[in-house]
C-alpha cells in the first residue's frame, strides 16, 4: 500500500523540483529586495518593486561573478603550475622504465618472430581491434550524450526556477492574500489563528537566520584573510573570499573552501599547505564554538548550545540540507515553546493575543 504512494509522492516532488527551487530562490532574494525597496523607495510606487527586484538579482550576480573572478584564474594558474612541476617527474619515471627495460625488447622480438613465420591470425586480430574500437566509441558517445542531456536539463530547470521566482516576487502580496483567504475559508477560526502564528514564527526565524548566516560568513572570511596575511600564507585574499563564500553552509562550509585553499597553497609550498590546514582547523573551532552560536544564535534568539545541537542533529539526519534547515526550525520551536510557557504562566487577563496576520 505504501510503496505506490511513496513513488507517487517522489515523482511529484521530482516534477515540481524547479518550482520548489524557484520558491527557495524567491524567499532568499526577497530579503534583499525588501530591504532595497524600503530604503530606496520608502513611499512606494509602481516601478519600485521591479527596480528593487532587478537590483537584488544584479547584486547577487555581481557578488557571484566577483568570487568566480577572484578564485577561478588563480585555481587554473595553480593547476598549470602543478602540471609544470609534474612534467620532470613523469619524464624521470619514463627514463627509469626505459633503463630497467621491463621485458619490452623480448615482447617485440616475439611479435617480430610471429610476423615472420605467419602464425598471426590477422582476421581474428582485426575483429578484436574492431570490436574494441566500436565499444570504445559507443561508450564515449553515450557518455557525451548523457552529459549533454544532463547539462541541458539542468539549464532548463534553472531557467524555469528563475522565471518562477520572479513571478512570486512580483506578486507576493496578492499570492499571500489569496492563500490566507483560502485558509480562512476552509479552516476553523482557532486553527487558522494557530497556523498563521506558526507560519509567522517560522518565517521570522528563517529571515533572521539568513541574515545572521551571511553576517557570520563575512566575519569568517575576514578573519581567515587577516590570519593568512599575518602568518604569511600565499593567496590570502582569494582563499579568504572563497572560505567566506562557502561558509554560507553552516559549520562544514569552511572546510570545503579550506580544501581548495590547501591545494592552491600546496603548489607553492607543501609545508605551508599543512600549516594552513592547521590554521583552518583552529579557526573553524573558534568559529563553530564561539562566533557562530553568538552571531547566528543571537540573531534568531536561540541559545548557542541549542544551535550546536541543531546543527549536529540536522547534519546527521539530512547532511548539508539538514544543517541549513535545523537551526531556524529549532529557533522557531524554541520561540513557540517559550511563548506557550509564558502564556500558561500568566493570568488569563494578561495573556497576549496570537498574531494572526498573514505570513
Amino acid at each position: 500500500y505504501w510503496t505506490p504512494s511513496v513513488h507517487l509522492v517522489r515523482g511529484g516532488v521530482q516534477a515540481a523540483a524547479p518550482l520548489l527551487l524557484g520558491a527557495v530562490m524567491a524567499y532568499a532574494v526577497n530579503i534583499l529586495m525588501s530591504m532595497l525597496e524600503s530604503r530606496l523607495f520608502p513611499r512606494g510606487g509602481r516601478l519600485s518593486r521591479a527596480i528593487s527586484l532587478v537590483l537584488a538579482y544584479a547584486s547577487l550576480a555581481a557578488i557571484l561573478a566577483l568570487v568566480v573572478r577572484m578564485v577561478l584564474p588563480e585555481l587554473v594558474q595553480c593547476v598549470g603550475l602543478l602540471a609544470q612541476q609534474a612534467a620532470p617527474v613523469v619524464e624521470q619515471l619514463n627514463q627509469t622504465l626505459l633503463d630497467r627495460n621491463l621485458g619490452l625488447d623480448q615482447i617485440l622480438a616475439n611479435y617480430g618472430t610471429s610476423l615472420a613465420d605467419g602464425s598471426v591470425d590477422w582476421k581474428q586480430a582485426l575483429e578484436t581491434v574492431g570490436k574494441w574500437v566500436g565499444q570504445s566509441l559507443s561508450g564515449v558517445m553515450g557518455s557525451v550524450l548523457t552529459l549533454l542531456s544532463a547539462a541541458v536539463s539542468t539549464a532548463f530547470n534553472l531557467l524555469v526556477s528563475f522565471i518562477f521566482s520572479i513571478y512570486l516576487l512580483l506578486g507576493k502580496e496578492r499570492l499571500g492574500r489569496q492563500c490566507a483567504r483560502v485558509l480562512r475559508t476552509y479552516l476553523p477560526k482557532k486553527w487558522y489563528g494557530g497556523l498563521m502564528y506558526v507560519l509567522n514564527t517560522v518565517n521570522g526565524c528563517f529571515h533572521r537566520f539568513v541574515v545572521g548566516q551571511c553576517t557570520e560568513a563575512v566575519i569568517l572570511g575576514l578573519l581567515c584573510m587577516a590570519g593568512m596575511l599575518l602568518l604569511g600564507f600565499p593567496y590570502a585574499t582569494m582563499v579568504g573570499t572563497l572560505i567566506g563564500f562557502t561558509a554560507l553552509i553552516p559549520v562544514a562550509g569552511a572546510y570545503i573552501g579550506a580544501g581548495v585553499g590547501a591545494f592552491m597553497i600546496f603548489t607553492v609550498s607543501p609545508v605551508k599547505a599543512l600549516l594552513f590546514l592547521l590554521f583552518i582547523a583552529v579557526l573553524q573551532q573558534l568559529e563553530g564554538n564561539l562566533i557562530y552560536p553568538r552571531v547566528v544564535g543571537a540573531s534568531i534568539g536561540l541559545p548557542g548550545v541549542w544551535v550546536l545541537a541543531a546543527v549536529t542533529v540536522g547534519g546527521g539526519v539530512l547532511g548539508v540540507v539538514g544543517m541549513l534547515l535545523a537551526v531556524p526550525l529549532a529557533a522557531a520551536a524554541y520561540q513557540m515553546l517559550r511563548d506557550d510557557v509564558r502564556r500558561r504562566s500568566l493570568p488569563a487577563e494578561e495573556v497576549p493575543e496570537e498574531d494572526t496576520s498573514e505570513a
